[in-house]
Formats: C-alpha cells, sequence, structure tokens
C-alpha cells in the first residue's frame, strides 16, 4: 500500500510537469534552482525594457539623420543658387533667385525644427540630448549630443541673401557659406551614423543576452518533456503492478478466512 502511495505521488508530479513544461514550479521543488532562475528572468526583463529604449533611440538618430540629408539637399539647391546669380548680371535676376535662395532658408529651419521623434530632437535650434542606458544601474550609457542644423550662427551659418545679390561680394559670402555648411552638415551625418552603428550593436547584443539569460533560466526550471513522458509510462506501469499486488494480497487474506470459516 505504502509504495503503491508513493507511486502515486509520483505520477501525480510527472503529470504536473507535463501540464505545466517546468520541473520546478516553486521554490518547494528545488529552492536554489528556483530563485536562480527567478534572477536571471528579472534581469532578462529589465534588459528587455533597456532593449526597447535603445531601440527607441536608434529612430531618433534616424529621424535626426535624415532631417540632415533633407537640410544637405536644400543648401545644395542654395549653392546652385547662388551660383547661378553669379553668372548674371541682371539685377532684377539676382533679386529673383535672392528671394529663392531665402526660402529655402527658411525651409531648412523648419525642417530641422520638425526632425522630431517621440518628443526628441537632435538637430533643431535648440537641440536635444539623447542619453541612452545599456544595463540595469547606468553605469553603461552613451550619450548623443544634439548639433543644431539651422541656418542662424549656432548652426550652419547661413545668412540671407544680403543686399538681393546685387553686388558679386555678396554672392561670395553666400556661397563661402554653403561650402562651410556642407562640410559642417556632412561631419554631423558622420557623427549621428557613428552613433547609429553603436546603438544597433547594442540591441543586438542585448537581445542576444536577453535570450542567454531566458534559455538559461529553462535550463533551471524546464522539464524534459521526453524524459517525463517516459517516467509516466514507467509509473503507470508500477501503478499497475501495485495494484495486482494488493489484489493478490486480499485474496490470500480472504482465503486464510475461508479456512477458518
Amino acid at each position: 500500500m505504502l509504495t503503491l502511495q508513493r507511486t502515486n505521488d509520483l505520477a501525480d508530479r510527472t503529470q504536473g510537469r507535463l501540464a505545466s513544461g517546468l520541473k520546478v514550479n516553486s521554490a518547494l521543488d528545488d529552492a536554489a534552482a528556483f530563485f536562480a532562475a527567478r534572477a536571471l528572468t528579472f534581469r532578462a526583463e529589465d534588459l528587455g525594457r533597456l532593449k526597447d529604449n535603445i531601440d527607441q533611440s536608434i529612430s531618433t538618430l534616424t529621424a535626426a539623420v535624415n532631417g540632415i540629408e533633407a537640410i544637405t539637399e536644400l543648401i545644395e539647391q542654395a549653392q546652385g543658387i547662388a551660383i547661378t546669380a553669379k553668372a548674371t548680371g541682371d539685377t532684377n535676376e539676382r533679386s529673383s533667385l535672392a528671394i529663392q535662395f531665402d526660402a529655402l532658408l527658411a525651409q531648412i529651419d523648419n525642417l530641422a525644427n520638425d526632425a522630431s521623434y517621440n518628443g526628441q530632437n537632435l538637430i533643431q535650434g535648440t537641440p536635444d540630448n539623447l542619453v541612452i542606458d545599456f544595463n540595469e544601474d547606468s553605469t553603461s550609457q552613451l550619450t548623443v549630443s544634439g548639433i543644431d542644423s539651422t541656418t542662424g550662427t549656432g548652426g550652419i551659418n547661413v545668412a540671407g541673401a544680403v543686399g538681393n545679390f546685387a553686388a558679386e561680394t555678396n554672392i561670395d559670402a553666400a556661397l563661402t557659406a554653403s561650402r562651410t555648411a556642407l562640410a559642417t552638415l556632412r561631419t554631423t551625418a558622420a557623427t549621428l551614423g557613428s552613433n547609429n552603428s553603436v546603438l544597433q550593436t547594442r540591441l543586438n547584443f542585448t537581445e542576444d543576452l536577453v535570450n542567454t539569460l531566458d534559455e538559461g533560466a529553462g535550463k533551471l526550471t524546464l522539464a524534459d518533456l521526453n524524459e517525463e513522458s517516459a517516467n509516466l509510462l514507467s509509473l503507470q506501469t508500477r501503478q499497475q503492478l501495485g495494484l495486482n499486488s494488493l489484489s493478490l494480497a486480499a485474496q490470500s487474506e480472504r482465503a486464510i478466512l475461508n479456512l477458518f470459516g
């Protein structure tokens, strides 16, 4: 009877493992494995939240890079207008080209101020700084400093068409400013692109680390379903043998009692 009870208990435990997929459901099953697995799982969850933040930061950088590329195109257009103005001696044409030049500069400022993602803008007139944590206690992080990319003196420093481009010196000043602005924008794009590459690398690393932690927790708590299925079959066989033995014992007792009948 005691053997049959122990077999039933083992069968119930095995069926529970098969149902949950876990060999350690609580600290009662294996305290060391249970708490070690919880620690791994908690860290995986913390890193998962950091991974999401890194992913969002990549999108913020992407918005800034896209903005820089668009501003670069507008500066190149403005530079082309200044070259055209220098090639003509017609005052009226130069005045018309100066209006187009100033319109492009206004669009550059609008574009820089619109290049935001999730409330953060790295290239506006007063740019935000982006701080990204890579671990739970913020001892590993990256700070991406915003870069003013508007046409003001704090940014790429391209002034409007002075004197409506009437004098060639004014056109030359605009051409010099546009060339300097293009160099600045290319440097900015390279800096932001480098930071974006770092974030992408950290994102991939963090994702792999989360998977490793989850896998480690699983090794401590997950049941081997093939092994548990084989165990259940063995225990069911033992249960049947135990019932048969109990039945034979009962028959023997009744036979002995019949002798005294």
